[in-house]
């Protein structure tokens, strides 16, 4: 026994699972294809921009990420590196998804926040930022496109501080930027990084003496050497030093230069980031922490994801592991409905690519196939019956009227809406007084609604007409006494129910809902169904 603990406790150290955020357009895609680069998964890294060519992202695998050149769905991707076992979250970078992500993170040890060097923090950066700190794991700043002009390094880190409220400490400094970058000087062990071209970089080690060394001075020209010494001694003296327990606490983040599509500085960032991120933590539960080695096999689903395969129209459950051992074909307990189910093809992805495995451990990303029983949240485990601490569900922001334009397409148009809001890409809700029963979606992002309409038609054979309606918000509601639900509705509101038969409304402003409060007696109102019940 004691054998067995010691194994899982080797393979729990091996594991380094994050998550890679940042707001759309600052590379964190093309990040992601050069980090499988490194670690053999693929051998030709595509790029999101890459439609001419027919060369797409490997994360990107949904053919309207191919066509728009964006991520719309978090992707699960493993591999192994120096002896670590990697699973890398790929979440979308489109503010329109962004619950996606939030839903993704709750599966995430550790955080890599990607910075555009020329843009500087920005909205969706700062709002997934939050999600992290609340969650307390820690982030790792990998500063992107430093291979064109952007802000100044100094000024970066400021916005860290004012912007975001975290304490950074540089481990390595670019030298010059844009048309001047000419590499990066590594602070932890005194290497220089010299960048040349795309096809030719160089490393050269100081001597004990650092940045004094005269090997280093005389790599560079007279300019750049004393703006890099100024910088670092600068640092020196007034940057935060090195402190892993604060990197750990999620109060101060290590923060690396470079340029993911030049290739430059990721290798460096690879390695420093497996020695310093955490291994897989302590989960929440309804009855105290499960640490990672002390119970069986435990996990919960953070992500269903149809049609992987259209060929075969497939379903999965992604399933993040969080205590004890995987094995295939064993039985679980889904402590949701209390049924015992057999794992039987557990599969690990390279997005859409897959293969079945025998084994897993904490911090593993496993798919399961799901016959239509699986929800996001869904705790499984070998024995007890706890759960794990809840996703949570967020409110939609835009609304649309759906219909079939192909009656005879009933079946397949049910399906398509029933697969996609257990996903969670789409919120549907029903009419139901005055005799009507209209379906209505709510997604948080309008980006969404095209997916929806795209992922309908290509995956179901489904042609819908979207009408918008003008509400803005929804929030579940809790009847007391015997109100009339028919006076709920004016040209401001709309009460429906959602796919659990809970009464929802929905509002066009927020003087509509203080206009109900005021005038209708007896209504409790809630953001999310979590808190109704």
């Amino acid at each position: 026994m004691e054998k067995i603990n010691q194994t899982l406790k080797n393979e729990v150290a091996k594991r380094k699972t994050f998550a890679i955020i940042s707001h759309p357009d600052a590379g964190k895609t093309t990040l992601t294809e050069k980090l499988l680069l490194f670690g053999g998964a693929i051998r030709l890294a595509g790029t999101v921009k890459g439609r001419k060519s027919k060369k797409f992202a490997t994360s990107d695998w949904m053919e309207i990420e191919k066509q728009r050149g964006i991520s719309v769905t978090s992707s699960a991707l493993q591999f192994s590196y120096k002896g670590f076992h990697i699973n890398i979250l790929d979440t979308p970078g489109h503010q329109d998804f962004s619950e996606d992500t939030y839903r993704t993170l709750a599966a995430a040890d550790s955080a890599v926040m990607l910075i555009d060097a020329a843009k500087g923090v920005e909205v969706q950066t700062i709002k997934l930022f939050k999600v992290c700190r609340m969650r307390g794991i820690p982030i790792f700043t990998f500063i992107n496109k430093m291979d064109r002009h952007g802000k100044d390094p100094l000024e970066l880190l400021e916005e860290l501080e004012h912007v975001l409220g975290i304490r950074s400490c540089p481990m390595n400094w670019p030298i010059g930027m844009g048309s001047d970058f000419a590499g990066i000087y590594n602070r932890q062990n005194d290497t220089l990084e010299l960048y040349q071209d795309k096809e030719k970089q160089e490393l050269i080690s100081a001597d004990p003496r650092g940045i004094e060394d005269p090997t280093i001075a005389a790599s560079l020209n007279q300019a750049q050497y004393t703006k890099l010494f100024e910088d670092i001694t600068l640092l020196e003296i007034a940057g935060d030093p090195f402190d892993q327990e604060k990197i750990q606490q999620g109060t101060l983040t290590p923060v690396f230069f470079g340029s993911a599509i030049s290739n430059f500085g990721v290798q460096t960032f690879l390695d420093s980031f497996l020695e310093m991120a955490p291994s897989p933590r302590a989960q929440k539960s309804n009855i105290g922490l499960i640490e990672t080695t002390e119970k069986p096999f435990s996990g919960f689903i953070f992500k269903i994801q149809a049609n992987m395969n259209p060929t075969h129209r497939d379903r999965f459950a992604f399933l993040r592991i969080c205590s004890g051992k995987f094995e295939r074909g064993m039985t679980v307990k889904h402590v949701r409905s209390g049924k015992e189910i057999r794992l039987a093809q557990p599969q690990q992805f390279l997005a859409q690519d897959r293969n079945i495995i025998d084994e897993a451990y904490p911090g593993d990303i496993i798919g399961i196939f799901d016959p239509g029983i699986f929800r996001i949240g869904d705790t499984l485990c070998l024995e007890d019956s706890f759960e794990f601490e809840r996703i949570p569900q967020f409110p939609p922001e835009h609304f649309a009227r759906v219909t079939n334009r192909d009656p005879m397409k009933y079946k397949q148009f049910q399906k398509g809406i029933n697969q996609l809001v257990e996903e969670g890409t789409i919120q549907v809700y029903h009419t139901f007084l005055n005799r009507t029963d209209d379906i209505i979606l709510g997604v948080v992002g309008e980006l969404q609604f095209e997916v929806f309409e795209h992922r309908l038609r290509a995956e179901y054979g489904v042609n819908i007409l979207l009408d918008r309606l003008h509400y803005q918000f929804a929030r579940w509601i809790k009847v007391e006494g015997d109100l009339d639900l028919n006076r709920i509705n004016s040209s401001t509101t709309l009460c429906v129910k959602d796919q659990e038969d809970r009464l929802v409304v929905l509002f066009e402003s927020e003087f509509a809902q203080r206009w109900v409060e005021k005038n209708m007696q007896g209504l409790h109102f809630y953001i999310s169904p979590d808190e109704v019940e």
